[in-house]
């Protein structure tokens, strides 16, 4: 920085400055911020320059130092300078597979033209080839800001273009006409000026920040005045101007430091806003009474749960899709037209049930999310409504199970939502409490079916029970008049008349035996082939999925498996539905009227091995049992307000089905546990 006046007006701003940088680097360590840290570096050569020039020249002059300080002093007031350009305007470009942010090759050619013009050449304008050298620096510095202007990311790129094209322009002319060094301090002030440009356009708010950062910047850059003659010959006005340029350097660190804050309580307060957003979420969706009798019962509330989403998330636009009959079909939808709904359930039976939402078709929305891209452009047929519609990708959620892919939640037309730092992005935050309705969505249905299944599965073996004992009751009776026939039949007194009445009864005995035979196969029921299931999988997987409901019921859940714990001789399917019975059971025990105020609502998970049975135990601070012995007892209801014990009477059957038993036992003074014992595989 070249100047008349004398040097120790850059004092102040060179120990204020230093003052200001811990905070800079507290920032930074505090937010972890890029940004910020660009600031840090930017600030930190800028105060390496004003010692380098203001403090150490004039020292170590007499020593023949001088040139090479004074060239270190410049190329760090050029460091700063562009630090300040990339930590605003951080594009990149490609090279090879390489990603070069474009401050780079802005800044080495005018770092290196610093330290031939100062350090090689001692401040004087070499002549020739030289010259032609600086020339051909400051030509590729200028060609890498053109081409940093015409991307559009902070500043539209006709304004960017246009503003590197006229200071660039100015920067040449005071090239041939004042020189190289003069130059060079020209653009130095010329990316104060783009800095402050472009704080105007990336902070697109009136604060107290911007509008500091905006004067200092402006102020600082006023340095390239110095070098018009009239001022440097008027002695007042030269320093006025100095103290302006000094103070504009606090003021601009100042006000970066206020952006960096403001920066940090908006994201604080945007952060705090999506946590009540995401409650207020959640808790909506508690509100959802998704368990139903049947299936088709459970599928016809997919409007309902779609019009709950939409109304409650950032999407505006959702479908439940689900799988029954070999095809997939749209349940329900809210926030698109009946046009659009019918095309995506006509798209939804092309869909094959293999493959559908796997990680290579359909990668991830954001990380750490089981929220996927879908593109519907696979599926689509040559003129589909869904193609003129605009609707040929949306985000996915998709209801796994084990076994298959039971459907997803369809989410399209994001809300945009407005930050201190532009528009947000989607998070992990904004579609976790959708992920939770779907998971308790893909539950509820599978629990739905399967209660279903059970319920038919009871109401058969009723049937075969009554069956039994009807063919019990009369197959003696009619053994008795089959062989009293068959004598008869076999006497040789009797008339023709007679031995053909007999010989009709014989034939209804036989037919009537016949029919008896086919009903005792129905008291024989089929039982689903067994398969060795991992116990531990199991728990663990249902203390994930009722985690949630724990925490917002408050009820204390510890989860305890035996290490080595043997898989099971049973249906996998069958014993989950099992044990998430006995866990609702206790989730009611405990809120039951007749639980006790005063005692924590706590409810234990446990599995361990005995001999060759493996034993798990859901157990629970509520009220006990009336009668342990009947516990398991269908339409049995309890004198406590818990309900019906028919969830216990189908957890009983399952474990029947599957070698297995299942008993109550009370503790004293409170408590109550179920116990299933099955087979070790």
């Amino acid at each position: 920085m070249i100047t008349s006046m004398p040097d120790y007006y850059h004092e102040p701003a060179l120990v204020l400055t230093a003052l200001l940088l811990p905070a800079f680097g507290y920032l930074y360590l505090r937010f972890r911020d890029a940004r910020t840290l660009l600031w840090f570096l930017g600030f930190f050569f800028a105060i390496a320059a004003m010692v380098l020039l203001y403090t150490v020249s004039p020292q170590v002059f007499s020593a023949g130092m001088h040139p090479w300080v004074q060239a270190a002093g410049e190329a760090s007031f050029q460091i700063s300078s562009a630090l300040f350009l990339g930590s605003l305007s951080p594009v990149v470009f490609r090279l090879g597979r390489l990603h070069v942010l474009y401050v780079i090759p802005y800044t080495v050619p005018l770092v290196i033209y610093s330290i031939l013009l100062y350090g090689v050449f001692g401040g004087v304008t070499p002549h020739g080839g030289w010259f032609l050298l600086l020339f051909g620096l400051g030509s590729i510095s200028f060609a890498a800001a053109l081409l940093w202007g015409l991307v559009k990311r902070s500043l539209p790129r006709g304004l960017g273009f246009s503003f590197s094209a006229a200071l660039g322009g100015v920067a040449f002319w005071v090239f041939f006409e004042l020189g190289p060094a003069r130059a060079l301090n020209f653009v130095e002030s010329a990316n104060l000026v783009m800095t402050a440009l472009i704080l105007s356009f990336v902070f697109r708010r009136f604060s107290p920040g911007v509008a500091l950062s905006i004067m200092g910047f402006l102020a600082w850059s006023l340095s390239a005045l110095q070098m018009v003659p009239s001022i440097v010959r008027d002695a007042p006005l030269d320093v006025s101007l100095l103290r302006i340029i000094v103070m504009g350097k606090v003021v601009a660190a100042m006000g970066m430091i206020l952006l960096a804050l403001e920066d940090e309580l908006a994201l604080n307060k945007a952060a705090s806003e999506r946590e009540r957003r995401a409650r207020r979420e959640l808790e909506a969706y508690a509100k959802l009474i998704l368990p139903r009798r049947r299936v088709e019962d459970f599928d016809r509330q997919g409007a309902e749960i779609c019009e709950t989403v939409v109304t409650h998330s950032r999407f505006s636009q959702a479908a439940l899709l689900l799988h029954g009959a070999g095809r997939y079909r749209v349940a329900g939808f809210a926030g698109m037209g009946a046009a659009t709904a019918k095309a995506l359930d006509e798209l939804a039976g092309r869909i094959p049930a293999t493959g559908f939402l796997t990680p290579l078709l359909a990668p991830p929305a954001v990380e750490q999310s089981q929220t996927v891209r879908l593109d519907l452009t696979p599926w689509l047929r040559p003129g589909d409504d869904l193609k003129h519609l605009g609707l040929t990708s949306v985000f996915a959620v998709p209801m796994i199970n084990r076994a298959e892919n039971e459907g997803a939640l369809l989410l399209a037309g994001m809300r945009a939502m407005r930050t201190g730092r532009g528009e947000e992005p989607l998070r992990p935050d904004d579609v976790l409490p959708i992920e939770m309705l779907t998971a308790r969505l893909q539950a509820t249905r599978s629990q739905t079916m399967l209660f279903e299944k059970l319920v038919d599965s009871e109401k058969f073996g009723h049937l075969g029970q009554l069956a039994a004992s009807v063919t019990q009751q009369l197959n003696n009776p009619l053994t008795v008049i089959l062989g009293y026939a068959s004598l008869l039949d076999e006497t040789a007194t009797l008339d023709p008349q007679d031995r053909k009445g007999v010989e009709s009864i014989l034939i209804e005995a036989r037919h009537m035996r016949s029919t008896l035979e086919s009903l005792s196969r129905i008291a024989r029921p089929n039982s689903d082939e067994l398969a060795a299931v991992s116990v531990t999988e199991l728990l663990a997987d249902l203390e994930e999925l009722h985690r949630a409901e724990f925490l917002q019921r408050s009820i204390e859940f510890r989860l305890n498996i035996a290490p080595a714990l043997p898989r099971v001789l049973c249906s996998a399917q069958q014993l989950r539905q099992a044990v998430r019975q006995c866990l609702q059971f206790a989730i009611e025990a405990v809120e039951s009227p007749a639980a006790a105020p005063d005692v924590p609502k706590t409810i234990r998970l446990e599995a361990a091995c005995e001999d060759s049975l493996v034993q798990i135990l859901v157990a629970h601070s509520g009220p006990g049992f009336l009668n342990p012995e009947r516990a398991f007892d269908p339409y049995l209801f309890p004198q406590d307000g818990r309900g019906s014990s028919m969830g216990l009477s189908l957890c009983a059957t399952i474990l029947r089905d599957n070698n297995g038993r299942a008993s109550a036992v009370n503790f004293e003074p409170r408590g109550a546990a179920i116990i299933l014992e099955l087979q070790a595989a």
